[in-house]
């Protein structure tokens, strides 16, 4: 099941119109004389002129004009967008609000007839499929690996044969790593976080055939319990018990030897130029590897006058030689296999995250589970000296009405 959930900010708004007429262009199928609009969440002036640059390259050679739009709060401004009957041509549309938009008939499903639909990742295909249709590309991804400080490492009289590679040996290293002035390991207590181990537990919240929620089970129980121990032996501990924003500050400022974060974890160097470190992919669990994708597509709205054109250039941003521009110019991870590869031989720091995307799965988020997941984000931020069964049998109360709810309509 591919069901996401848009942000209740977003569901505030309301996506109360009807799209006949969004996305205004100048009529026509091709994409000659077409004017076209981008809205996208920028990560900063890097992205916003590498998603320009590739754009415009894209408009010169179609005698096109784009326009790229930063938005301030993108889930607002989308949804505003489609219920003021005035969306984008294109857009950044999350993994975690896909599945409301497409259950809605919000998008446009262009995505498998792409000359390299065959290309992306089949994980990243399953998170943007809904109905047993691929629907919108993927335009990056990111997964989670672990993070080490690699002075810390060496001053611990660890070298590279030490690196764990099971929760056993995790937990031997951050024992090693811990200081009066430094723990081993942390990151924050969240389900995009926790639920690595869950899953490496062999747990999972949604059963295979999408009907059933599994969140109490022994195993989810068992990754859970995992974390408390690792706090209750001291050798973890969550960013704001080490006076951190984010596991990225306490490595960087050397509170944590040890967290677990994804590419974005470069964004450190502004802040902690003298920082080193290195990325691996995430310990096993007892029922083998796992980590989190995360992801974006470019989303087309359903009917809209421009869409062969939007099409046009989501083929052009995803081809392997601008996705490695975007990557060279701000760090993410190309969506498809042999641009990734490519990726992996230039970045070898950032090749643990490639490799992790053979196994990567995308955090449970389908229509209407938000709130299920807020709550359960709330309720783990208890789990240190807490009830690790209770909040599992909570969050499978909750989640479970939300899945039936979505599955009935």
């Amino acid at each position: 099941m591919n069901k996401k959930a848009l942000g209740a900010a977003a569901l505030a708004i309301g996506l109360t119109a009807t799209l006949g007429g969004c996305a205004a262009g100048s009529g026509g199928d091709s994409a000659e004389g077409q004017e076209l609009s981008i809205l996208i969440g920028s990560s900063g002036d890097a992205e916003t002129q590498a998603v320009t640059e590739a754009a415009n390259a894209w408009a010169a050679e179609n005698d096109a004009t784009v326009e790229v739009i930063v938005a301030n709060d993108l889930n607002q401004q989308l949804s505003q967008g489609f219920a003021g009957d005035s969306a984008p041509d294109l857009f950044y549309m999350g993994w975690d609000q896909f599945a409301t938009y497409a259950s809605n008939g919000y998008l446009q499903p262009y995505a498998a007839d792409l000359a390299n639909s065959g290309d992306f990742y089949s994980g990243l295909v399953d998170t943007f499929t809904y109905d047993d249709t691929f629907t919108c590309a993927p335009k990056d991804f990111s997964t989670l690996g672990l993070i080490v400080n690699t002075d810390a490492w060496a001053a611990a009289g660890l070298t590279e044969a030490d690196i764990p590679t099971d929760w056993d040996t995790l937990e031997a290293v951050a024992t090693t790593l811990t200081t009066d002035s430094q723990v081993g390991l942390s990151f924050g207590l969240e389900y995009a976080r926790a639920g690595a181990f869950m899953n490496q537990a062999g747990g999972q919240l949604i059963s295979d055939d999408g009907e059933t929620v599994e969140a109490d089970s022994a195993e989810n129980l068992a990754g859970l319990e995992y974390i408390q121990k690792l706090h209750d032996a001291g050798v973890y501990k969550t960013p704001s018990e080490i006076d951190s924003g984010w596991s990225g500050e306490a490595l960087g400022k050397g509170a944590a030897a040890m967290v677990i974060e994804g590419p974005w974890i470069k964004g450190i160097k502004n802040d902690f130029p003298d920082t080193n470190y290195a990325a691996y992919e995430l310990p096993a669990g007892p029922e083998g590897q796992s980590t989190y994708t995360f992801s974006n597509c470019w989303g087309i709205p359903q009917g809209s006058d421009t869409a062969e054109a939007a099409t046009s250039l989501v083929e052009f941003l995803t081809s392997d030689e601008q996705q490695m521009a975007a990557a060279d110019a701000f760090g993410v991870l190309p969506s498809t296999e042999s641009a990734a590869a490519l990726y992996a031989e230039s970045y070898p720091e950032n090749a643990s995250f490639v490799a992790s995307a053979e196994y990567a799965v995308s955090p449970v988020n389908f229509a209407g589970s938000t709130s299920a997941i807020a709550d359960f984000n709330s309720q783990l931020e208890t789990l240190i000296g807490g009830d690790a069964q209770g909040i599992l049998e909570s969050f499978q109360t909750s989640l479970q009405a939300a899945l039936d709810e979505a599955n009935a309509q």
